[in-house]
């Protein structure tokens, strides 16, 4: 999904131009509100059960995450989808390895300055996420499921990844982005 080189196969919406750059065989994520939408060719950009493997580095501060089952949107936060949180040390209380608002974690299983491995898998309608191999949330979104008020997208569909810039002072890096479909129909 990522070739370590480039963005191709990720479009970024334009809130706030140049977040997302490439450095030393990373995606730098820097400068303000943005998301970087995977686009590329892999399962036509389209996924419902999967297993999502990234590693991920934080600075001192930062704060962005990783969405799926979300669409390309041009401003604003991803509407569609759930957002597993990179956070270590930013002053959100909800850290690493949380599906945000839904099942959040406190502390953070990361430390800054050190690459740790990320994984979300999706089966149905169970959401795995680990950090370095520890199990952070083992949900199953219930039947009827009502998600938070002002967040009527978190619903588990189909859909894309993106990956947020989040704010001015928060410099996130991800590289080594994998995906394995999980499904029988990609």
């Amino acid at each position: 999904m990522f070739d370590g080189e480039s963005l191709n196969g990720w479009t970024s919406n334009e809130e706030t131009p140049a977040c997302f750059s490439i450095e030393e065989g990373a995606i730098k994520i820097q400068g303000g509100r943005a998301h970087l939408f995977y686009t590329g060719e892999v399962a036509q950009a389209k996924f419902k059960d999967f297993e999502l493997t990234a590693k991920v580095k934080t600075t001192k501060g930062s704060n962005s995450g990783l969405y799926f089952h979300t669409a390309f949107q041009k401003d604003g936060w991803p509407k569609k989808g759930y957002e597993c949180q990179i956070n270590t040390s930013h002053k959100d209380p909800r850290k690493t390895g949380s599906l945000y608002a839904i099942q959040d974690i406190f502390p953070a299983p990361s430390k800054d300055g050190e690459w740790f491995d990320y994984r979300i898998k999706v089966e149905g309608k169970h959401i795995l996420i680990q950090v370095d191999g520890v199990t952070q949330v083992d949900w199953t979104e219930p039947q009827n499921w009502a998600p938070p008020k002002n967040m009527q997208g978190r619903v588990l569909s189909e859909g894309t990844f993106c990956i947020q810039a989040h704010d001015p002072k928060s410099t996130v890096f991800i590289k080594a982005i994998q995906v394995k479909i999980l499904d029988d129909n990609k």
